[in-house]
């Protein structure tokens, strides 16, 4: 997406014991299958296809499937170890797919006290004069998605580091 198109933004962030090395790098190999489930209007990661390679460096591509029968297309555009790891998603279907031209997502890693804060952005670009629609969605259903998430999340990467 160009830097110029002004998106929508949600943001959470969570703590673990692992570094912020570990973090990246545990992160990465997750089965999002295991951690993004329904959520109101907000379908379930159901399956992971097509995956290009490991889920590690930039140009990788992988679809992920949606409870709605709908899919995304994800493409790893940074992979800045131990810092930062985004990558784009396109080809949104159903309720998305009528919203939203894209989508960006960050995730960034920083050592603090007794561990490691892992940051994460949600970037939707909306589609002409439906910013208003995604603006809401964002607001009442995807931030607070994000804020459940993410925890799960940091505690798998916190028990993987300590194996």
């Amino acid at each position: 997406m160009s830097a110029t198109v002004r998106g929508v933004t949600a943001r959470a962030t969570a703590r673990t014991r692992a570094s912020a090395r570990q973090a990246y790098e545990l992160s990465g190999p997750l089965d999002p299958t295991e951690f993004y489930p329904r959520f109101g209007p907000l379908p379930a990661v159901v399956a992971v296809l097509d995956q290009s390679g490991e889920w590690d460096t930039i140009g990788r591509t992988r679809r992920l499937v949606l409870s709605d029968s709908g899919h995304v297309i994800e493409t790893i555009t940074d992979a800045e170890v131990p810092g930062l790891f985004a990558y784009e998603l396109t080809d949104f279907q159903r309720l998305f797919g009528m919203l939203v031209s894209g989508a960006r997502a960050e995730w960034r890693f920083d050592d603090s006290t007794n561990g490691a804060r892992i940051s994460w952005s949600y970037t939707f670009f909306a589609k002409p004069a439906r910013r208003g629609i995604v603006w809401l969605i964002v607001r009442l259903w995807w931030g607070r998605y994000m804020r459940r998430v993410l925890p799960p999340i940091a505690r798998e990467i916190e028990r993987l580091a300590a194996q």
